[in-house]
């Protein structure tokens, strides 16, 4: 009898349901407000002529705004359900496209970036992974590479769909059809499949019997956010994913730009698309040799290979260097979102993960926040894309650097700084 109903449990598990949707969240929510903004620098820039470093400053404003979000996402969830709030973020993206869009003065940017920025941290990494987290522990990092896949997804679609509406029917149409779209779909599945847990189907995390996995005192009572970020554990991950990010999420906001000139606008839009294949390739590597490999190696590696591509990008000037770059950079991409799940699921209690990862995404977030608008300070000083490729290609290296120092953190994850 015990073996027909962890079948039945096994085939009515709702999990897998929850995973697509996740990604098809993640798609919108990435391909808008993440991979968006590039669109949006390179937009107002031909259309408008206004300056990159003018619209970087909007750009690092909506991140910004993300970052103070995200900070409080947990208790967001908590107060109005994740179903909720999913909708809630799909409102504001769509809104605040429409504000990009429809601007008429630099300065009108730094308020739509408060909309559209709230959009993108209700939609964010954090988000994906709170959707996650409740209904897989064993099988979280497959289900986690599943759902950031349409992250990558989303790169891969809306960068060139953004680009071909925009050329076709023109900015604001573009921005209607698209928030549009996101608001019916994602509202439509977040009430669907976002509004319950495993607890109403009588399953735990990976379709487990609920009553062989009911959780010790120890595992509910969940540890303060400042007892949380002074262990070494929590310093030296969001030390490092936020250098990382900074270098990452610069190099993307201001890689159209950069490709554009020897790849056309159409060809530099291709080849961001590729660059988020490429990312989805990375983070189906990494699901299938992490196994039980140190998570923080792993991270270290990715951010080496990054590295590689970011320098390839600033300094090649040939269609094959700059492809070679847009591959290396693309195959650890995916992975920056994906590894603080993971190696807080590692390091630290399941009651305290959720805290950890919001934390560690918001204070990623308020410092890669910063990125478009130095990189793009650095393109405008220096005439060209090489200075500021030049300082992520080193940043990721510092990254790498420091992910490796806190190793000594993992067998004591709460050990004070």
């Amino acid at each position: 009898m015990e073996l027909l109903a962890s079948m039945i449990r096994a085939r009515c598990f709702q999990g897998w349901s929850v995973v697509w949707v996740a990604s098809t969240v993640a798609a919108f929510g990435f391909g808008i407000g993440f991979y968006g903004p590039a669109v949006f620098l390179e937009t107002l820039h031909t259309t408008k002529g206004w300056p990159i470093a003018a619209i970087s400053i909007a750009t690092t404003a909506h991140f910004l705004v993300g970052a103070l979000i995200v900070s409080s996402l947990p208790e967001l969830h908590r107060a109005i359900g994740i179903a909720n709030a999913t909708v809630l973020g799909a409102l504001l993206s769509a809104i605040g496209l429409l504000g990009w869009s429809s601007v008429t003065s630099p300065w009108q940017l730094l308020f739509v970036a408060v909309v559209s920025g709230s959009g993108w941290g209700v939609t964010s990494g954090a988000a994906i992974n709170a959707m996650i987290a409740p209904w897989f522990d064993r099988d979280r990092a497959k289900a986690l590479g599943c759902a950031f896949n349409g992250a990558s997804l989303g790169g891969v679609i809306f960068t060139p769909l953004l680009v071909w509406l925009v050329a076709r029917v023109g900015f604001h149409s573009a921005a209607i059809a698209v928030g549009g779209a996101m608001l019916l779909v994602v509202g439509t599945l977040a009430h669907r499949y976002l509004r319950h847990g495993p607890a109403d189907f009588d399953v735990a995390a990976d379709g487990a019997s609920l009553e062989s996995t009911r959780p010790s005192g120890d595992d509910i009572v969940r540890l303060s956010r400042t007892s949380l970020m002074k262990t070494r554990a929590f310093a030296t991950i969001s030390a490092a994913f936020a250098l990382a990010l900074f270098a990452q999420v610069g190099v993307l906001a201001h890689l159209l730009s950069r490709l554009s000139p020897e790849l056309g606008t159409n060809g530099a839009a291709a080849a961001v698309s590729g660059t988020t294949m490429s990312a989805m390739a990375g983070r189906m590597l990494l699901g299938y040799l992490l196994g039980e490999h140190d998570r923080r190696h792993a991270a270290a590696v990715n951010f080496i290979v990054q590295s590689l591509g970011v320098g390839l990008l600033g300094m090649g000037n040939t269609i094959p260097v700059l492809l070679a770059g847009c591959v290396l950079f693309g195959l650890g991409f995916g992975n920056a979102v994906t590894l603080p799940a993971l190696i807080a699921q590692k390091e630290f209690r399941s009651a305290d993960v959720e805290t950890v990862v919001a934390l560690v995404v918001a204070i990623n977030q308020a410092i890669f926040a910063l990125s478009p608008a130095i990189l793009g300070s650095l393109r405008q000083a220096a005439g060209d894309y090489t200075l500021s490729f030049a300082t992520a290609s080193v940043v990721q290296i510092m990254a790498a650097l420091i992910i490796l120092a806190g190793g000594r953190s993992a067998a004591n994850p709460q050990s004070l700084l």
